[in-house]
């Protein structure tokens, strides 16, 4: 008897296994029209899924037993029991309510489709999208994408080179709240310059390697309420991949033609448009490895990783002046008539004298002109231009999503990622040989352009545990990130020390560090209404900022240009016999016209030589610019979201937030849908906002050299702490407060699903910078500054933004293929309310006050500097083993605003205001698909070379485009190979 028990518990056993054991399913997905690509096909019970490729097709591993779960928008989900078969062919049937994917950004109740929202929310389908996109920075992705989102990415300026500053809807990218996973995510250590026209702390989004993405969720709202400080233009949250079971990787390649276009319709003197001529090289070449891999536990757990390193060259874009407007050369410089700070000769021009012996008096007289002496020496005006383009930056990445259970009620979860960054950048103007006062003729005989660089290091890891707790469902977490950039300049030096001085120079290292901890709660009461959810948290945040000083060569006050007397009443005489001489070729004499005495050795000196101070192009950070400081984040929230009726939701939620430096604030948001019929619903919603000054913007301090009609002079931007803003009257910074308003409708017309919304955003005491305040207007300020200009950051006035926002998607079968058309776009005003002009102790008058206080460059910049319209159509179109994504974007016309008066060409005094015409671009990716495993995509960005206009001659400096509607790069075409294993 025991051995037939034992037999049959082994034969059962058996059973069990064979029943449950792995198989391989293959099949095909249709519909009534023929195969579906894009299919999602999922274990039930498990993260693990395939996509069916161009002809419907698809292989998972399951066990014998399991249940496929099919779904794809517009189709009503499907599951199908596996009952051991390997091949499985369905057929979907379209659905009305099947409208687009469900989102979780802007509610903490259920999941909702984008059409179901009381708020606009967009859904980037990253994970499907970017095989035929050609960006590959998931900033540039999302402006490629959305309207409502840009990612300005400068062609120089010093620390902007080496950051793409998001926002949305127009406003300062610090005004807009980036998650990873519904967690929020840290900032750049980089206080940059941004599109809007202030310089803003952002995410820098290029450190989440996008091949580990799905989805990218936008919220087209004021979020204060829900997620905290910064979301008072809206929220964008990174959903990261989940799926196991299959590596992904990509391998692209592209660079740019650089083919300048035609000059014929623009102000270019006919000089400019011989020397502003393409050099016919490519340039930006690119190249980019990614990979993604997840491994699924045997408890339904899953581990999913994803790679990226990336290389790419710089492009350069140069503005090539005419020689009469820049001039290499001076005339001491040409006739040997510059001297060191002794008296000593210093010859310049060496090619002069050895032709003077030779009695060839045209050649001596070529010599003596900037032309002649550069064409001796093979120079080109264009080799001492301006470089504008796109740094060259070596990029590695890690990331990665995971979840695992831990009972049968309670998930532990985390992700993170890993990344750094080596660039460097042409974001200085040409050093020429005829600014004496910072060249060298024994290190840069011919003048120089200095480089700028950063090494950058981002680190981000959440951990948290999910669960019930009775009724309720409970988020316990912890989010940590940090950036640092550590700034150095080469092919540079400190002319105030001499020819000792370094030629690369370490900067000074700036990082951010922020920890948040989050407690949330959850719970859905079906039996109240038609429904109930109730959500409430806190959260804690700790915050760090910290700059620490440069090398000290790169701030310092060298005394190369100083005479220290060396015996009593030495007079400044040199070896000629001659009083010295400045760097102008002035004679230093006292009012009788007699040479300068010192009268005591050791201790008398003079200034000789006005050589120019610190690191050339951007000063180190000195000392008296280091910074820690830190600063603790309470906050308390409850969110309310009613299902009144099947029609009718409305949704509340209200926050109260501690700033260890600011004080408290309450921040509410209330919002409601209402549903006319089954295909139409209109929405709306108002919330106030809230948004403290970020570290970096309170504790940010520099000294910093700018050009007014390529002269240079330095000034120094003071923290609103220091005994220079108190001199001033400049108070400390004051928190920025909003109000948001939205009011738009939903419909649905068959394949078709449209969304309208207009907004309105009022905010209050909106951070600027003030312009240059020197000793001559502000005598109280002569003690601390000296010769220097002196700015600071300001709370300067009230702004609003107002718009129209549209989408439309379409997606049906065509022919034998599948075709998916969205069209999309933004229609906005900007406007500058008021300025909040202080009583401050200055000799200028309340309008000249007024203008540089907010100068109207500035509120240009906000107002009109960006396009006020962005129209984007993109057509997919899939069929057989070929898919293509064609996409037109039209950008609106900019207008700039000059911030002070000046000479014009035609001889008048004004301002050089310009305005700029809209501009069209067409990207394209076709993808062809070698085996099941392979797939080959190429195409480009704006690919028919659409430059955008060229800005008039008087700000013709340092860009010879405007960079604020398409860049100023010109196309670019891209290889790329997908393969999975």
């Amino acid at each position: 008897m025991k051995k037939i028990l034992t037999l049959s518990f082994l034969m059962l056993h058996t059973l069990f296994v064979v029943h449950a054991q792995e198989i391989t399913i293959t099949g095909k997905v249709s519909d009534s029209q023929g195969p579906l690509p894009g299919v999602n096909v999922i274990v039930k019970g498990t993260t693990k899924g395939v996509i069916t490729d161009f002809d419907g097709l698809y292989s998972i591993s399951a066990s014998s037993d399991a249940v496929l779960i099919y779904s794809f928008i517009g189709y009503a989900k499907l599951q199908i029991p596996a009952n051991g078969k390997t091949t499985l062919n369905v057929t979907l049937e379209e659905s009305a309510q099947q409208l687009t994917e469900t989102i979780v950004l802007g509610t903490r109740g259920a999941a909702r489709t984008k059409l179901n929202t009381p708020v606009p929310v967009d859904v980037i389908n990253i994970k499907k999208d970017a095989i035929n996109m050609p960006q590959q920075d998931l900033s540039q992705m999302l402006a490629a994408s959305a309207p409502s989102f840009t990612a300005y990415t400068s062609g120089g300026g010093d620390l902007s080179s080496f950051v793409s500053p998001p926002s949305l809807r127009g406003l300062a990218p610090n005004q807009m709240l980036v998650l990873v996973n519904g967690k929020r995510r840290h900032t750049s250590a980089i206080l940059a310059a941004s599109q809007t026209g202030t310089p803003s702390n952002a995410v820098d989004m290029k450190f989440i390697p996008s091949i580990g993405i799905d989805r990218i969720e936008i919220l087209r709202d004021g979020a204060s309420a829900q997620y905290g400080s910064d979301a008072i233009a809206g929220v964008v949250n990174v959903v990261l991949k989940k799926g196991t079971g299959e590596f992904t990787g990509t391998l692209t390649g592209g660079a740019y033609p650089n083919a300048s276009p035609d000059f014929g319709d623009s102000d270019l003197t006919d000089a400019e448009k011989a020397l502003n001529r393409s050099s016919g090289d490519w340039d930006g070449y690119n190249f980019q490895f990614d990979g993604n891999y997840g491994v699924g536990f045997e408890n339904g757990g899953y581990f999913n990783a994803s790679v990226l390193v990336s290389q790419s060259e710089r492009t350069i874009r140069p503005t090539v002046l005419e020689i009469d407007r820049a001039p290499l050369y001076n005339d001491l410089y040409l006739n040997n008539g510059t001297a060191d700070v002794n008296g000593n000769p210093i010859i310049t021009n060496p090619e002069l004298i050895a032709t003077q012996g030779s009695g060839d008096t045209g050649l001596i007289s070529s010599l003596t002109t900037v032309e002649g002496l550069m064409d001796a020496r093979g120079i080109e005006q264009v080799d001492v231009s301006t470089y504008s383009g796109q740094p060259a930056k070596t990029l590695m990445g890690f990331s990665f999503n995971m979840e695992i259970p831990l009972t049968d009620t309670t998930d532990f979860y985390a992700f993170g990622d890993f990344g750094y960054q080596y660039s460097d950048a042409y974001s200085c103007f040409y050093r020429r040989a005829a600014q004496a006062d910072r060249t060298s003729y024994a290190l840069y005989p011919n003048g120089f352009r200095p480089q700028i660089y950063t090494d950058q290091y981002n680190l981000s890891l959440a951990t948290g545990i999910t669960g019930e707790l009775g009724d309720y469902e409970f988020d316990l977490s912890n989010t940590f990130g940090t950036n640092s950039a550590k700034y150095g300049m080469f092919n540079t030096w400190n002319a105030s020390i001499g020819e000792s001085s370094p030629t690369e120079m370490n900067l000074g290292t700036h990082s951010f560090l922020q920890n948040s901890l989050n407690l949330d709660f959850t719970n859905y009461y079906e039996d109240i209404l038609s429904g109930l959810n109730v959500a409430f948290g806190g959260e804690l945040r700790v915050e760090n900022y910290s700059i620490e000083a440069g090398q000290e060569e790169s701030w310092t006050a060298g005394t190369a240009g100083v005479i220290t007397a060396t015996e009593d009443n030495q007079a400044l005489i040199g070896p000629d016999g001659f009083p010295l001489e400045d760097l102008n070729g002035s004679p230093i004499v006292d009012d009788s016209g007699a040479a300068v005495v010192l009268p005591y050795a050791g201790v008398s000196q003079e200034l000789v030589k006005n050589y120019a101070l610190n690191c050339q192009c951007f000063r180190g950070f000195a000392p008296e610019n280091e910074s820690n400081s830190f600063r603790s984040v309470m906050a308390a929230y409850v969110d309310l979201e009613l299902d009144v009726s099947d029609k009718f939701l409305i949704s509340g939620a209200l926050r109260l937030e501690n700033y260890s430096d600011f004080g408290n604030v309450i921040t509410s948001k209330v919002a409601g849908r209402y549903s006319i019929s089954d295909n139409f619903a209109i929405r709306g919603s108002y919330s106030s906002g809230f948004r403290a000054p970020s570290l970096q913007e309170l504790n940010y301090s520099h000294s910093y050299t700018f050009f007014v009609n390529l002269v240079p002079f330095d000034g120094t931007l003071y923290q609103n702490s220091s005994s220079a803003a108190s001199a001033l009257g400049i108070g400390q910074l004051q928190e920025e407060r909003s109000r948001n308003f939205s009011l738009g409708f939903t419909t649905k017309i068959g394949k078709l699903d449209f969304t309208l919304d207009a907004y309105k955003i009022d905010i209050f005491d909106r951070i600027f910078e003030t312009g240059e305040f020197n000793a001559g207007t502000t005598p109280a300020l002569a003690p601390i500054i000296g010769s220097g200009l002196a700015s600071f950051r300001i709370n300067g006035g009230d702004i609003s933004t107002k718009g129209i926002e549209a989408v439309a998607n379409y997606n049906t079968n065509l022919g034998a293929g599948q075709l998916g058309v969205v069209l999309s776009g933004t229609f906005r005003e900007n406007k500058f309310e008021n300025i909040n002009l202080p009583d401050l102790n200055t000799n200028l008058t309340d309008e000249e006050l007024a203008d540089n206080y907010v100068n109207r460059g500035l509120i240009g910049q906000f107002e009109t500097g960006t396009p006020s319209s962005k129209l984007i159509g993109t057509v997919n179109y899939s069929i057989g083993k070929f898919s293509t994504m064609l996409r037109g974007t039209r950008y609106g016309s900019v207008q700039t605003r000059d911030s002070r008066s000046r000479t014009l060409l035609d001889g008048s005094t004004g301002y050089a205001d310009q305005y700029f015409t809209p501009e069209f671009t067409v990207d394209l990716g076709v993808t062809y698909k070698v085996s099941d495993n392979l797939s080959l995509t190429v195409g480009g960005n704006n690919v028919f070379n659409e430059y955008p206009e060229i800005i008039r001659y008087e700000l013709r400096t340092f860009n010879l485009y405007s960079n604020y509607q398409q860049g100023s790069s010109g196309s670019y075409y891209f290889g790329r190979l997908t393969f999975t294993l």
